[in-house]
């Protein structure tokens, strides 16, 4: 129920760049029956001046570095602020948690090694995360990232890790912040494998312990896909929980 101009969305999505688009967030929303609105920077769609018409806020990824001097993720960052005023749940992916982070004065760095491809992450034991993430302890996600948010908010309950990043995921109030990217889909693993930029080949040859091959990561999403989705339902219904009435 996508941009239907006869209705007022539920949801506002902010998508940053061309290639990273809401995959599975879209899928989820449709299957619920969410009327929801995605505006995307790199499209040259402005995003929105308030958040003020929608229940909930979902930010979504990208190659760009939360850090970067672009006047969209700085808008974003207000529209995150506004939300939290306003009391409307915001939900972060990868660069979308970086910037949730930043938001609310964490800082966002460059990690010593990068995690690219399909990693098991450290859930932890509070009651907190399994609000968030259910009963699973040592989930497989995917991850595409550099960066993460390396020093939290003031306030900010961390809820996951890995060996090779300390914060996976946080919880700030009804925020959730993730490094990982729940939404991912097969074909959206395919379309960023065709055009993969420079800098993977040489973070395959120099990190080969966090950062698979395309022919390891195909063989991989087969693999987690299904539970990786099922992780998806889990975290977006307890994001619904907490949408503004």
């Amino acid at each position: 129920m996508r941009d239907d101009p006869t209705l007022r969305p539920d949801v506002l999505v902010l998508q940053h760049t061309l290639e990273d688009g809401p995959g599975y967030l879209g899928q989820w929303l449709d299957a619920h029956g969410v009327r929801w609105q995605v505006c995307c920077a790199e499209a040259g769609e402005a995003y929105p001046a308030s958040v003020r018409p929608y229940r909930a806020l979902a930010v979504l990824g990208g190659e760009w570095s939360a850090n970067d001097e672009r006047a969209s993720l700085r808008h974003a960052e207000a529209l995150i602020r506004e939300a939290d005023a306003l009391g409307l749940p915001v939900i972060g992916h990868c660069l979308g948690g970086q910037l949730l982070a930043r938001a609310f004065g964490g800082q966002v760095q460059r990690l010593p090694v990068p995690e690219i491809g399909w990693c098991p992450i450290d859930i932890a034991d509070t009651a907190l995360a399994r609000q968030w993430f259910g009963a699973t302890h040592r989930p497989t996600v995917y991850q595409w990232h550099h960066d993460n948010f390396t020093t939290l908010p003031v306030g900010a309950l961390p809820l996951a890790s890995s060996p090779a990043c300390a914060h996976q995921a946080f919880a700030l109030g009804p925020h959730l912040g993730m490094q990982f990217h729940i939404e991912i889909t097969p074909a959206k693993i395919d379309a960023w494998l065709g055009h993969p930029g420079p800098v993977y080949p040489q973070a395959i040859a120099r990190h080969p312990d966090t950062v698979q091959t395309p022919e390891a990561m195909r063989a991989a999403t087969a693999a987690h896909q299904a539970s990786s989705q099922a992780l998806a339902d889990t975290i977006y219904a307890a994001w619904r929980t907490r949408w503004r009435r």
